[in-house]
């Protein structure tokens, strides 16, 4: 089965991201401002939101621990970094929160129970009315990023696209390891993972959520053995 929801919500991000763009050159940087502070608080609800959901706490301690550790051995904030400018410099884009904005929105989009739950609904049983819900409101939320961030909230659709594709095809063999457990642990590891790009918005502190990618492998492996 062709994975249609998940193209819906591709073009939905493009769609909310041009004309966020597209507002963006008409902001006054006061504007932009207000704008950038608004949506932290926004997305510090939603990573609450989803934290909360979290079954098992010591699990995702350990996750979030593991992963750091690992992200930051690996250098991986640095890796995407250059890929991000690599892919910058492909489409000769000036903007210089380009990598900011794909990385950011690339993991609000891909995290949380809508995006693993909608998959497996339109895998298994044909219907793709959760993703359809989600690319209403990722159009939405790209538009807000795309007038902050610029041309970078574009690209997000390409790891959306492959992430929930990957699992709608799959659909039928990720649903035994997808849970009601291991979907609330992947949604409440991801959810602190947004709690952070909230507090990068509002420039409270710099963190380094690139390096803490990896915790959502560990939340995966730790609860399917531990769980």
């Amino acid at each position: 089965m062709l994975p249609i929801g998940s193209f819906v919500n591709a073009l939905a991000i493009i769609g909310g991201s041009l004309i966020g763009c597209w507002l963006q050159a008409r902001f006054p940087e006061r504007i932009r401002s207000i704008v950038f502070q608004g949506l932290g608080l926004c997305v510090l609800l939603i990573g609450f939101q989803m934290a909360f959901k979290v079954d098992n706490i010591l699990i995702v301690i350990f996750a979030i621990l593991l992963g750091g550790i690992t992200g930051e051995l690996l250098r991986l904030d640095t890796l995407l970094e250059r890929l991000g400018n690599r892919f910058k410099k492909m489409i000769r884009s000036k903007n210089p929160q380009f990598t900011d904005g794909l990385v950011t929105t690339s993991l609000l989009f891909c995290i949380g129970a809508m995006a693993i739950i909608g998959s497996l609904e339109e895998g298994i049983r044909g219907d793709a009315t959760v993703i359809y819900t989600k690319s209403i409101l990722d159009g939405f939320a790209s538009i807000a990023f795309a007038a902050t961030y610029g041309t970078g909230v574009i690209f997000s659709f390409i790891p959306v696209l492959v992430y929930q594709g990957s699992i709608t095809l799959g659909a039928s063999f990720f649903q035994q390891y997808f849970s009601d457990l291991m979907i609330a642990q992947i949604t409440g590891c991801g959810g602190l993972l947004i709690v952070g790009i909230g507090i990068n918005l509002l420039e409270l502190a710099e963190i380094r959520l690139a390096n803490l990618l990896p915790s959502l492998v560990y939340v995966v492996v730790l609860t399917f053995f531990f769980g």
